[in-house]
C-alpha cells in the first residue's frame, strides 16, 4: 500500500468517476494516462463498474485502479478481483474494514468524526477519506477535527474544486484530494476525449 499512497501523494488529485457504459473505459483511461494521470477511482454506483475496472486492468496494468463507493466486503472482494490495487467507502463500515485488514486488501474508508477516524486507527489505517468535504464543513473543519490526530493523513472528497483544492492541499494532514471536474461525466458520454485531456492537465497543473 506505501507505493499505492506515496502514488496519491505525489499526484495530489484522484479523478473520482462514475462509468455509465463499458465503451467509455478504455478511451477515458488512454485519455488519463496520456495527459499525466494514470489514476482512476472508479465508483461502483454503476452496472458496469466492475467490467470497467476490469477491462481498463488488462489493458492497461500500469494504472492505479480504484474502486469507490465499496460498502460491503463483497463488493470489496469483486472489486480486487477485477484488478482494483485498493478500495475507497463513503463511510467507515468496521466489518468491510476488517475483511480488508485481513485480506491484505487496501482501503482508504470514508470518516467525518474522531470517533470514525479513532476506529479506522485501531485497524492501522494511516489515510482516510474525509467525506463529504465541503458538507461536513471544509477547511476548518477537517483543520480542527484532524488537530489530536497528527501521524493521520486525509483525502478529502465531496465538493472539491478547482477553487479550493489548493487550500485543502495547503493543510499538511492532506495527502490528497479526490475531485470529478477533470473528468465531467457530460464529456465522457459525448466522447469528448481533447477536452476531457484539456481538463486533466489544468488539473494537474493547478496542484502541481
Amino acid at each position: 500500500m506505501e507505493k499505492e499512497l506515496e502514488l496519491l501523494a505525489k499526484t495530489k488529485v484522484v479523478p473520482v468517476i462514475q462509468i455509465e457504459h463499458l465503451s467509455d473505459a478504455l478511451p477515458l483511461a488512454e485519455t488519463l494516462i496520456q495527459n499525466g494521470l494514470p489514476i482512476a477511482e472508479i465508483t461502483l454506483r454503476s452496472s458496469c463498474a466492475l467490467d470497467a475496472i476490469q477491462t481498463i486492468n488488462e489493458h492497461f496494468p500500469e494504472m492505479l485502479l480504484i474502486a469507490g463507493t465499496v460498502t460491503t466486503k463483497k463488493q470489496a472482494d469483486l472489486a480486487i478481483k477485477a484488478g482494483a490495487k485498493m478500495v475507497v467507502s463513503p463511510g467507515f463500515n468496521p466489518e468491510t474494514v476488517r475483511y480488508c485488514v485481513s485480506k491484505g486488501i487496501d482501503i482508504i474508508p470514508g470518516v467525518a468524526t474522531p470517533g470514525e477516524m479513532e476506529q479506522a486507527m485501531s485497524f492501522g489505517l494511516t489515510t482516510v477519506k474525509f467525506f463529504p468535504a465541503e458538507a461536513n464543513g471544509g477547511i476548518k473543519a477537517l483543520k480542527a477535527v484532524s488537530a489530536p490526530y497528527s501521524h493521520l493523513k486525509f483525502m478529502p472528497t465531496g465538493g472539491i474544486t478547482p477553487s479550493n483544492i489548493n487550500n485543502y492541499l495547503a493543510l499538511p494532514c492532506v495527502a490528497c484530494c479526490g475531485g470529478s471536474w477533470m473528468v465531467d461525466k457530460n464529456l465522457i458520454s459525448q466522447g469528448k476525449w481533447a477536452e476531457l485531456g484539456s481538463l486533466i492537465k489544468d488539473a494537474i497543473a493547478l496542484v502541481l
